[in-house]
């Protein structure tokens, strides 16, 4: 008889050891869904806030793409356990469908009834070629560099050409530089002095110039040029801009985490926040003089930004993206982390049409290039 109150005590025991740890491994399980759900709730909210005034928020919006995926898997594993608390990722969910297309398209195998006269057909290539800096064995291998990016771009016969990141080295004028590289291209450009390397965003078109100018920002080597053109009866200006950058090294960063580095890991913190504050100023610069420009205007460039930011939404106004219109798989544009981020754009007219859309993965920098037909 004691021999079994004393198994029945035991017994007792343990369901109670089991509730309480089933009990905190639900409170837990639930905590971290609220957690997840929360940040991709604020990825959301970042296209509207202004990082200059709260900058964490922005950070959200980077990790949309991984937020949307984690809050998908705790959403299966929540169904699996047959949890009621799968209602928290699902209802978070909900609103990725909206924005998801940003980053991935299914849509350019389309068939287009009516194709446009050759002559209504703008072609614009944007690339940030990186200042030719994919190759560091010397001279020669920056020749080779150089080489690949130009033979590309008149590969690709494009009509409009906006490059950011270009680099010169040595004293020779870039107009004739340019015209020896691209004859059949005018070409109109900012470039920064540097100690026998300059660099800066340019143009080229085989349209004539009607008009041109540059918006500097303030304490940045980064800026924006635009040009104007006249194709027929139609005017329009393009900005080719180059956003402020985050200007820290991935591996950099990965090999400080390794070795608990929190020198490394303080200044990169304190540049990524110097860029989320900086850029939407430089961005709110750019669409003042888009406000005030007298013809339409493709926005062009590498915004340093992903499409779930308030660069990305400022930009936008008055405007369709060609990957969203035309493009077909991912859309991400920093080799270095593809498939996840994209932040180099061609932004047009809401009364035009894309055509085609297309992020050839060249290795001739750490950017691929964006490349798009625009039916006018």
């Amino acid at each position: 008889m004691v021999l079994e109150k004393e198994t029945y005590s035991i017994q007792q025991d343990g369901l109670m050891a089991k509730k309480t740890k089933n009990r905190f491994f639900g409170i837990t399980s639930r905590l971290l869904m609220l957690i997840v759900a929360a940040l991709l709730a604020l990825s959301y909210l970042s296209i509207v806030i202004n990082p200059a005034r709260i900058w964490l928020v922005s950070l959200s919006g980077i990790f949309f793409v991984p937020l949307m995926v984690l809050n998908m898997l705790l959403l299966i594993w929540a169904l699996k356990r047959r949890s009621k608390s799968f209602m928290i990722p699902l209802l978070t969910l909900l609103p990725s469908f909206f924005f998801i297309g940003r980053y991935v398209q299914f849509n350019s195998d389309e068939v287009i009834d009516e194709l446009p006269a050759p002559e209504n057909v703008v072609k614009i290539v944007s690339w940030n070629v990186g200042r030719f800096a994919m190759h560091e064995d010397g001279l020669a291998g920056r020749e080779e560099c150089v080489d690949s990016v130009m033979n590309f771009i008149r590969n690709q016969d494009p009509d409009i050409v906006c490059l950011q990141e270009f680099s010169l080295k040595g004293n020779e004028k870039i107009k004739d530089y340019l015209k020896r590289r691209l004859k059949d291209y005018e070409a109109e450009y900012y470039i920064f002095p540097g100690s026998g390397d300059s660099f800066g965003n340019v143009t080229l078109s085989r349209f004539p110039v009607r008009g041109k100018g540059r918006i500097r920002f303030d304490e940045s080597a980064n800026l924006a040029i635009y040009t104007d053109y006249k194709v027929g009866e139609r005017s329009f200006r393009v900005y080719n801009c180059h956003f402020e950058s985050y200007n820290i090294s991935f591996t950099g960063v990965i090999r400080a985490l390794a070795q608990r580095d929190s020198t490394v890991m303080a200044e990169t913190g304190t540049k990524m926040k110097r860029s989320i504050t900086r850029r939407p100023k430089q961005v709110d610069k750019v669409f003042e003089d888009i406000e005030n420009c007298p013809v339409e205007s493709f926005v062009c460039g590498d915004f340093n930004d992903n499409p779930m930011s308030y660069t990305y939404f400022r930009m936008t106004r008055g405007r369709k993206d060609a990957f969203q219109e035309a493009g077909n798989g991912f859309g991400a544009t920093y080799a270095l982390l593809w498939p996840m981020l994209r932040i180099d754009y061609v932004l047009y007219p809401d009364r035009y049409r894309a055509i085609t859309h297309s992020t050839p993965r060249v290795p001739y920098s750490d950017h691929y290039p964006v490349v798009v037909e625009i039916a006018m």
